[in-house]
């Protein structure tokens, strides 16, 4: 075969791979990113809280665009997309009203909650506000709770989304630790920050568990905040700001998008 006839051929081949690959781009392109509508629930890590930018409708909820689920549906594109999370919301504000939109056409709900349930804002006030024992008591109390009463009421939030939205894939979302340790920071003392860290553990231990137990997927953020954390000296979280204290220990705009979409994107 001579040589020019084989080059002909072999552009031909390119061509024609070529235009189908192409074509499958294009039908795929076409499709719906996202199969059904989104829900976003939770708290006021859902919410953006400290993130800046918030919907002025929301309200005290602080909903803003900079936040994980706000930038998720921004980038994906699902079919119908409510945000109902809110700052300050406890599991029992969550079952009475955030889970409206959810429906059998939905497919894909997060939630971060738990946290205000065990006195988060509490312990944070204690162990800034008095000494370590102080602290370190709070915390214990803390963590008693989220031992004895928390898994109830995970169950119970997590059951009600279940039941109203049976197709749909949930993610539940963890909370980061607050502080890099062993390093030199004006604040808390390093026996604080350690206790602190470890309540946050123990959390989102619980939380994993029953999210597991649901058959939903848990989206742990702190890896991503690894490094990130008070302290560290490139904090995706907020220290305390007395100027405006509902803020403190809560994600930066760079937060929500470096920590928690990549983990929303990940397990979604």
């Amino acid at each position: 075969m001579r040589r020019p006839r084989l080059v002909g051929i072999l552009s031909s081949l390119l061509l024609a791979a070529g235009a189908a690959l192409t074509g499958a781009a294009t039908a795929q392109a076409a499709q719906p990113a996202v199969s059904g509508g989104y829900v976003a629930l939770g708290d006021s890590y859902s919410s953006g809280v400290g993130a800046g930018s918030y919907i002025g409708s929301s309200g005290d909820c602080k909903r803003s665009t900079k936040a994980h689920p706000y930038l998720w549906a921004a980038a994906h594109s699902p079919s119908t997309f409510d945000f109902t999370a809110c700052s300050g919301a406890r599991t029992g504000d969550v079952l009475a009203g955030q889970l409206g939109p959810l429906s059998s056409a939905t497919g894909l709900v997060s939630i971060s909650v738990g946290g205000n349930d065990a006195g988060f804002a509490d312990v944070m006030t204690t162990c800034v506000l008095q000494s370590d024992s102080s602290c370190l008591s709070r915390i214990a109390t803390a963590e008693a709770y989220v031992d004895s009463t928390l898994p109830g009421k995970l169950d119970g939030v997590y059951s009600a989304i279940r039941d109203k939205a049976p197709n749909a894939r949930v993610v539940v979302i963890g909370y980061p630790r607050f502080y890099k340790l062993g390093t030199s920071c004006v604040g808390l003392s390093e026996a604080k920050r350690k206790a602190v860290n470890a309540a946050a553990d123990h959390l989102n231990t619980v939380i994993a568990k029953r999210a597991a137990d649901h058959g939903f997927t848990f989206g742990d953020v702190r890896p991503p905040f690894t490094n990130h954390e008070i302290c560290s000296g490139s904090a995706w979280l907020h220290s305390v700001n007395w100027l405006n204290i509902g803020e403190s220990y809560h994600p930066t705009a760079a937060g929500q998008s470096g920590g928690y979409l990549p983990v929303l994107n990940s397990a979604a």
